[in-house]
């Protein structure tokens, strides 16, 4: 069932009050927007949310921000293209390190990590980037757009009754109330806490200001370090760092000078983070420092020159106090290492929006939050235990261990598969049947709510299609049963299969044949309890037409089959598969243009990818009304190649390939598929991002499959 399904009960949107309006109260704002939410203010009611705009990002100057490609992914699902308001890609582009001497410690080239992330990472200045989010939050489009109260200051929040005072007097009633607020949060203040956690300083302040990357060009000291589009440099000693990256179309350099706070001074009475400071003290904290550097140093504006302190702050038990959730730098301020505070706010902001989506009702608020919370919790925790571990010189291993996990992330695939588990939990006495990992499934004797209603041959040939695509780790990550299933690659770029196999002149169906369709997640690794790491690829859902080898793979197999029509159109050039379900077409899969190949040059594996075997998860209910469908058998079922091969051997015949080839997903609804739609809606949210491999493939010789084991 499709998260629109489930939250299907509701009709209206929320009333939602947002204090702030900086990167992560404005990526709620547009979320939230798009999921159909309101506002209700006194006697005249419109739709939009309502934000309270306290932002020290609205008028400034000095600074620019790292959208990572974990950022960067979710911002294009929501519709924003940061290249429009000046972001550039950090393209060759490479990671200089250099001693305080100038002396070169290590080169990254981060265009060969690229192939990792399947998004791109970008480099903004921050009052661009803030003012086209506020650009998208108000603008006309998906949802009514945004309201937002400038000079607002809020002087009070009551979490219970979701209301925010301000410093007029007026009082403004909503459904549920989210602080942006900064590090500096009144928000944070109303959440149930032992004690009062408060930010504190980290031990070190920072310079930050832009100059011009022209400048930098005019000068032969320094033409160096500008005359790479998009390289960041960084001078490291052991309490003192340089960074320097760019921004703006690649027009201007951003500078970040981190330094013991020992070393400069933060006036608590004023602005934290736009507080002014002489170059002079730039320059003597800096003096050390090789010629080129400080050469650069000098060219900073003495009126665009910030002092910005680096806090921090102990881990908050809880986010959330009734129907006020706070997110950003209010929940989890960050360290500037690993590009994380803005992405951690605007993946606290998604998270949020996936949690209340439309149909929602005021009274599942808390909960709702709550979920929120467990979502993003101990992610965001994670991370800012690893940026203060960043402001030490590590090693590459772990370097790149960190950035693997921080990176290698999708919230809105992460969000939403906490959110089914959360719904799935709701109801306990909806069944579970195979394959469990598209949730739970309806059966003869339940409706779709969970409520009661009444009473070897080596004669045989196979033709395979199969469609080898890049898509997303994070999405496919959701269709493993367990933990003990994993990528072996800690790439975020996985890679699958849609693979459809006819078989014919099975004796065991008096030379008749079937087909089937699945799908198949390749580079998966089993680990069992004694450590032992078995690989192969992963298949979570297999079609078949014929109910002889669905019940007999169920049963025997451990196989997670279900059934559907399968019709092929097979020419001389093309091959086509239409799927259905009495009548109701979910699927089409296309070969054109296929080119003969030598039989030699294949050996018939799905998809064409070499691996030790195929993984499946076996879940079988126990009987019984009063069971509630709690598994009867549940373990890991490994079929290996190797086996397989040697039962029934099979031989490859013709070999066709093309580079024209895609599929087509259609989930339609319960009432066209009432036993698919829960499976065929899941498969339909997998993005395609890149065809690596199309073909079909003739052979002969059926492996019956009786090598499969299980596991442990």
């Amino acid at each position: 069932m499709t998260l629109k399904e489930l939250n299907s009960h509701g009709q209206n949107g929320l009333h939602v009050l947002i204090v702030g309006a900086g990167i992560g109260g404005l990526v709620a704002a547009i979320a939230l927007r798009q999921q159909g939410h309101r506002v209700e203010t006194n006697e005249v009611v419109t739709d939009r949310e309502q934000l309270f705009e306290r932002s020290r990002f609205a008028n400034e100057i000095g600074a620019a921000i790292h959208l990572s490609p974990n950022c960067n992914g979710v911002l294009q699902r929501l519709g924003i293209d940061a290249t429009k308001f000046g972001a550039v890609e950090t393209e060759m582009i490479q990671l200089r390190e250099y001693t305080p001497a100038g002396e070169t410690v290590h080169i990254t080239m981060i265009k060969e990590h690229a192939t990792m992330w399947r998004h791109r990472w970008l480099l903004v200045h921050r009052a661009n980037f803030h003012e086209g989010l506020k650009t998208a939050a108000l603008a006309e489009g998906r949802g009514q757009p945004a309201q937002l109260h400038t000079s607002s200051k809020v002087v009070d929040i009551d979490p219970h009754g979701a209301t925010v005072t301000l410093d007029n007097g007026e009082v403004i009633e909503s459904d549920v109330v989210l602080g942006a607020d900064g590090v500096h949060s009144l928000a944070r203040s109303k959440l149930a806490q032992p004690s009062p956690i408060t930010p504190f300083s980290s031990g070190q302040n920072a310079f930050r200001f832009l100059i011009s990357r022209q400048e930098a060009l005019d000068d032969p000291e320094t033409k160096s370090i500008a005359e790479d589009f998009g390289s960041v440099d960084m001078w490291d000693a052991d309490d003192r760092r340089v960074v320097i990256y760019p921004c703006s179309h690649n027009q201007l350099l951003n500078f970040v000078c981190i330094h013991p706070d020992s070393m400069t001074h933060i006036d608590a009475s004023g602005d934290s983070y736009n507080q002014q400071i002489g170059k002079d003290a730039l320059l003597e904290v800096f003096k050390d420092f090789n010629p080129q550097v400080r050469k650069l140093l000098k060219k900073a504006d003495p009126q665009t020159l910030k002092l910005w302190p680096l806090l921090d702050m102990n881990t908050l038990p809880t986010w959330v106090e009734d129907r006020l959730a706070v997110l950003g730098d209010a929940a989890h301020p960050f360290l500037p290492y690993r590009g994380s505070g803005g992405a951690m706010a605007v993946e606290d902001a998604v998270s949020l929006a996936m949690m209340l989506p439309a149909g929602v009702e005021r009274h599942e608020v808390p909960e709702r939050l709550q979920v929120y919370e467990q979502a993003r919790h101990q992610r965001a925790t994670t991370i800012q235990e690893m940026t203060r571990e960043s402001s030490k010189i590590l090693d590459l291993g772990r370097a790149l261990q960190m950035i693997t996990y921080i990176y290698g992330h999708d919230e809105f695939d992460h969000s939403a598969q906490v959110l089914r588990k959360y719904l799935w939990a709701k109801n306990p006495d909806v069944y579970w049947r195979q394959p469990i990992v598209f949730g739970p499934m309806p059966g003869p004797r339940q409706d779709v709510w969970g409520r009661n209603r009444a009473v070897p041959s080596l004669q045989s040939t196979f033709t395979t299609a199969s469609l080898k695509f890049k898509t997303s780790r994070t999405l496919l990550q959701n269709l493993f049963p367990s933990d003990a299933y994993s990528f072996i690659s800690p790439s975020t770029v996985a890679r699958a299969s849609f693979s459809q196999t006819t078989l014919s002149g099975m004796d065991w169906l008096g030379g008749g044949g079937y087909r089937h369709l699945g799908l198949y997640i390749h580079g998966v690794q089993y680990t069992k309890a004694n450590g032992e790491v078995l690989k192969g690829t992963y298949m979570p859902i297999l079609f078949e037409n014929l109910a002889d080898p669905i019940v007999s793979g169920r049963e025997e197999l451990g196989m997670p089959k279900l059934y559907t029509a399968i019709d092929v159109h097979q020419r001389k050039g093309s091959y086509r598969v239409q799927t259905s379900w009495q009548g109701a077409v979910w699927g089409h899969l296309e070969l054109e243009d296929l080119q003969e190949e030598g039989p030699g040059s294949d050996q018939g594996t799905i998809g064409g990818e070499a691996d030790d075997g195929i993984l499946v998860h076996r879940y079988m209910p126990q009987v019984g009304r009063e069971s509630k469908g709690k598994p009867e058998a549940e373990y890991p079922v490994f079929v290996p190649h190797a086996k397989e091969s040697k039962v029934v051997p099979s031989r490859v015949t013709r070999l066709r390939r093309t580079k024209k080839a895609k599929v087509e997903i259609d989930g339609l609804d319960w009432d066209a598929l009432p036993t698919l739609h829960h499976v065929i809606s899941r498969l339909g949210e997998i993005p395609m991002d890149e065809i690596v491999d199309a073909k079909v493939v003739e052979g002969e010789g059926v492996p019956d499959v009786s090598s499969a084991v299980r596991i442990e």
